[in-house]
């Protein structure tokens, strides 16, 4: 899970300077988006820039990367340091335009930044976004960086090695590098030739074609049989730019212009922050869809491939992207009251003795929705209880005042101590840091009298459920702990952006099998496992997710108890329930979002039932690796 930004200046840069009174706008613009993109990547940061004039024996296209904390600031001091040792022998030149135009790097007109999750492959800034195809042709050099990942790299690994390539890696970055460019250059010699025949010299040629790139057919070429969750932003050395989005609309992608300018983030806020615009103004790229600036300046959004049924990551919505959107704020809300009948059924009407709490962070927008519901919820209560002691007589000062008194009591009993996000840490340095994510806050919870009810945004592993949540929230020494968590349990692996990969680490998997086994049905596992088996034989289109059987023999409840179980450690007494989000109240907090394929195991494409029954395979085999 990544972050990008692209922009495009539709302006003189003299024009700028003008009216903003910096040299520097859209570097000042590049940060701020890239910095209010910050929750999406933290393990790395680039930036690319190509410059529409840039005049002969100058660099058109100029990159910075950089990896480890703080990722961003260090690509942005390493610009300004270029910029200040380019000024050294000329200080006065600062604010001269177009002296700065022709001599110091990054000034063009067409930027790119990518913040880096490093979820999966290697740390060093080779890995880094944006990626870049060299070239002395303008039109043939190639910058690209997204938020993506492809089910089907093995086959579109072979059919580069079919048209003669000899891919360096095996990696999605580098075969998507590898396609886009390939298609590149044959729209370069297709018209190079077809150019050439009327007689045009070699300096007007590159010229000519550089203007007639065909940008959308390059995309429909390349894109035609990738399979995966994706949004790709790319620059051309010719001064063209383009983010294209996967047919299923799987990742983010939201867009801005005007006048001024093209801007495209993974999150919306960012705009609204940047360029001081109400969101109405902001648009979804559509799935299937890029966003192409040519050159000259003109934008289109075209069709590279067509839409399939919408599947918009919900996970997206109910954990990874900013609670400062405004539609996101309210999903998580509603997420929270979702909550509330599956809450009541365990703890009672009577909210007295219970304690209500919530994990941080991104636990926050739910928390309050939920306890948003819960007064509503009590103030019926109360006028329930108010108009009952008025008819029977029974309505007094002082009992008016004891049912005035019944308030939802929240406090905030877990405490954050670092800013780790263990359930998509590197699988080697996970378990050790779980058990120093919180701290609680005594003194605020009832020994033995009250029941701590806490809510979290999701359980994928269970390991920080059991090492560090539980553990500490055991020791305030309540009543009964009931975890909550405001989305479903995750029963399939992911493979379209959030590395949640490996089906045998999901703790509502692991119930599953536990629960097969307790009950005698252990038999299950084999006979799925040769189904599965079955499965890899036939055609990526025709593959069922047959993973989905392990879980039939059960109800979601069922699991739910099990995963209570497996969450307590030999030294926790208390009573532990743990509560999940149905899926009913998931599609009802976020209909525009039905991309559930982690939760009810409905892949929007056909290689995620590949995934799933691979990994399940693996999961049989003994092998903890991902399953593409």
């Amino acid at each position: 899970m990544c972050g990008i930004v692209f922009l495009r200046l539709l302006k003189p840069p003299e024009y700028y300077a003008e009216k903003y009174g910096t040299s520097h706008y859209a570097l000042k613009k590049i940060y701020l988006m890239m910095q209010k993109q910050f929750n999406r990547g933290q393990d790395g940061a680039g930036v690319a820039n190509v410059k529409l004039n840039a005049p002969v024996g100058r660099r058109f296209v100029s990159r910075v990367r950089s990896v480890g904390p703080g990722a961003t600031d260090k690509v942005f001091r390493e610009i300004d340091d270029m910029m200040a040792k380019a000024l050294e022998s000329h200080p006065k030149k600062n604010t001269d335009v177009a002296w700065l135009q022709e001599n110091v790097e990054f000034t063009g007109e067409v930027w790119l930044g990518h913040l880096r999750y490093g979820t999966y492959g290697g740390s060093n800034v080779d890995c880094c976004h944006p990626q870049m195809r060299s070239n002395n042709w303008k039109s043939r050099t190639v910058v690209l960086a997204g938020n993506f990942n492809l089910t089907n790299v093995e086959e579109l690994l072979d059919n580069l090695v079919k048209i003669g390539q000899h891919p360096v890696e095996k990696s999605d970055t580098v075969i998507l590098m590898e396609k886009i460019s390939h298609c590149l250059d044959e729209e370069n010699d297709s018209l190079f030739k077809s150019y050439k025949a009327t007689g045009i010299t070699n300096p007007q040629l590159s010229e000519i074609v550089a203007r007639d790139i065909d940008v959308q057919k390059i995309l429909q070429q390349a894109a035609v049989d990738w399979d995966g969750g994706y949004v790709i932003a790319g620059l051309i050395g010719n001064g063209d730019g383009f983010v294209m989005r996967d047919p299923c609309g799987i990742r983010p992608a939201f867009w801005y212009a005007d006048d001024e300018v093209v801007c495209v983030c993974s999150e919306r806020p960012p705009i609204q922050t940047a360029f001081n615009t109400p969101e109405d103004n902001i648009q979804e790229i559509m799935p299937g869809h890029a966003l192409v600036v040519k050159r000259s300046g003109v934008m289109s959004q075209c069709l590279f491939r067509a839409a399939s049924s919408r599947a918009s990551c919900s996970f997206e919505r109910i954990y990874f992207s900013r609670g400062s959107d405004s539609a996101i704020y309210m999903e998580r809300k509603q997420l929270g009251r979702a909550l509330i009948p599956s809450i009541l059924k365990v703890v009672g009407s009577d909210l007295r003795d219970v304690v209500f709490s919530y994990i941080p962070n991104t636990a926050e927008s739910a928390f309050m929705g939920l306890v948003e519901g819960l007064t509503e919820y009590l103030d019926e209560q109360k006028r329930k209880t108010i108009l009952s002691m008025c008819q029977n007589g029974g309505l007094d000062e002082h009992s008016l005042a004891q049912v005035m008194a019944q308030k939802v009591r929240m406090e905030k009993v877990a405490v954050k101590d670092t800013k780790l996000r263990t359930f998509i840490n590197e699988d080697s340095s996970r378990d050790e840091l779980v058990g120093h994510v919180y701290d609680v806050t005594y003194g605020v919870v009832r020994e033995h009298v009250d029941t701590l009810v806490v809510l979290d945004d999701s359980i994928v592993r269970g390991n920080t459920l059991k090492k560090s949540i539980i553990s500490k929230l055991s020791g305030l020494q309540p009543k009964r702990i009931v975890v909550v968590s405001s989305a479903p349990q995750i029963r399939y692996p992911d493979c379209y952006g959030i590395d949640m990969a490996i089906l045998g680490d999901f703790i509502a998997f692991q119930a599953a099998v536990q629960l097969l086994r307790n009950s005698g049905q252990a038999g299950l596992l084999d006979k799925v496992y040769q189904m599965a088996k079955q499965e890899e034989l036939k055609p990526r289109a025709l593959v069922r997710n047959v993973v989905k059987e392990i879980y039939k023999p059960f109800t979601s409840e069922q699991i739910a108890e099990e995963i209570a179980r497996k969450s307590l450690s030999e030294e926790v007494t208390t009573e532990v329930k743990v509560i999940y989000q149905s899926i009913e109240g998931l599609a009802s907090a976020l209909p525009n979002h039905s991309g559930m394929w982690y939760f009810n195991g409905d892949y929007p494409t056909p290689g995620g039932n590949q995934v799933a029954n691979r990994s399940f395979i693996n999961y049989i085999e003994g092998r903890s690796q991902r399953a593409y």
